[in-house]
């Protein structure tokens, strides 16, 4: 009897064996292999496509679903998916897109970034901060309306160990696939819990203060490479970036594509949006006429207990009754957990006690960011 490698199937005769991948499956080719989360930049919950300005100065912000930005100065530049409408590469429909506001001069201790946040949880197997470190690629598309050498950097959560890197643009309005490969960190400590395991920035003008030489691993607060093009420098420069993969090992592979439904609820874990056509089953307490209360299951459990904000006033319809409708917008987390939020709604007026309904939320963002 012949024998057939286990990486061949046969057809119903026994005959015409074929090879499946060339190779026994391994991190590269099967699916969970790519760390990043919207790296295809497809869910953009809180913004919906339209331009946001990076107005909040010194605080890590949120765009597209899983990249925020951090500016040292407001106003300097916009974020937007599909800014400019142009053509995304082959087999990709969004991309994230930044434009300069103006030109401006960047500080020395001044940064402009965009970043993700990679859950330590999802890189507990890489093994940084010991001798048996591995090796991690990150691949994407870019593309610029400026040519040059620019700059990003890998950084842990205690901001004490970088690894700044470079890529080089060639052609203006050109997208561009780059790789940049890096031996894992043996030192410092790169936490393998539900906080921020490793932190990517993508420089779009940063100072020398955070500017680090490109190509090795160094104990600081790092977040560009000395040199690197700004961004902000030129008035109406543009940035755009898509397929952003980080893997194990030494080589790029292709982009991993997960259903959308799947790349949705992860996005869930850090982040809920409801607007305000949602509807929710609702109670009055009793010995209250001014108080609504409500129990939210999410979507899908939480990286935390999240923080939940209200934009806009919600009204309550008890069953066999009158609408009422809150006297000014606000909300009280009673409690929470990362499967539930209880949440009290006052500033109604004339409630009927031990009233059974459904509140129309106004819109509301539930958030357990990194």
């Amino acid at each position: 009897m012949s024998t057939v490698s286990a990486n061949t199937i046969l057809d119903a005769t026994g005959g015409n064996s074929a090879t499946i991948n060339g190779a026994t499956p391994t991190v590269y080719n099967t699916m969970g292999k790519n760390r990043i989360i919207n790296g295809a930049m497809e869910i953009d919950q809180r913004n919906a496509g339209a331009s946001v300005a990076a107005s909040n100065a010194s605080t890590v912000t949120y765009t597209l679903d899983r990249w925020p930005y951090y500016a040292d100065v407001s106003s300097k530049f916009t974020v937007q998916q599909n800014a400019g409408s142009v053509t995304p590469p082959v087999g990709f429909v969004n991309y994230l897109g930044v434009t300069s506001s103006s030109a401006y001069s960047v500080g020395a201790s001044e940064r402009f970034v965009i970043q993700h946040r990679i859950e330590g949880l999802n890189i507990a197997d890489l093994a940084w901060g010991t001798a048996s470190a591995k090796t991690i690629t990150i691949s994407f598309w870019i593309r610029s309306s400026l040519t040059g050498t620019f700059g990003g950097a890998l950084r842990n959560s205690a901001a004490n160990r970088s690894y700044p890197f470079t890529y080089t643009i060639s052609s203006a309005n050109t997208w561009e696939q780059k790789s940049i490969t890096i031996a894992g960190d043996t030192t410092g400590t790169w936490l393998t819990t539900n906080g921020s395991g490793i932190i990517i920035s993508i420089g779009l003008g940063v100072g020398s203060t955070y500017s680090g030489t490109a190509g090795s691993w160094v104990a600081g607060n790092y977040q560009s490479a000395t040199g690197a093009t700004s961004v902000v420098g030129t008035n109406g420069a543009t940035l755009y970036i898509t397929g952003v993969q980080l893997e194990a090992g030494s080589v790029a592979t292709e982009f991993e594509r997960r259903p959308y439904g799947t790349e949705l609820a992860l996005c869930y874990r850090y982040y809920q949006y409801y607007n305000n056509s949602e509807r929710v089953p609702a109670w009055v307490g009793p010995g209250t006429s001014t108080h609504v209360l409500t129990a939210n299951v999410l979507k899908v459990p939480m990286r935390a207990a999240p923080t939940v904000s209200l934009s806009g006033a919600a009204s309550f319809d008890a069953y066999f009754s009158s609408t009422y409708t809150q006297s000014s917008a606000g909300i009280i987390r009673n409690t929470g957990s990362t499967d539930c939020v209880v949440l009290i709604y006052p500033n109604f007026t004339g409630l009927p006690s031990n009233a059974a309904g459904a509140i129309t939320i106004a819109t509301t963002s539930i958030s357990a960011e990194l």
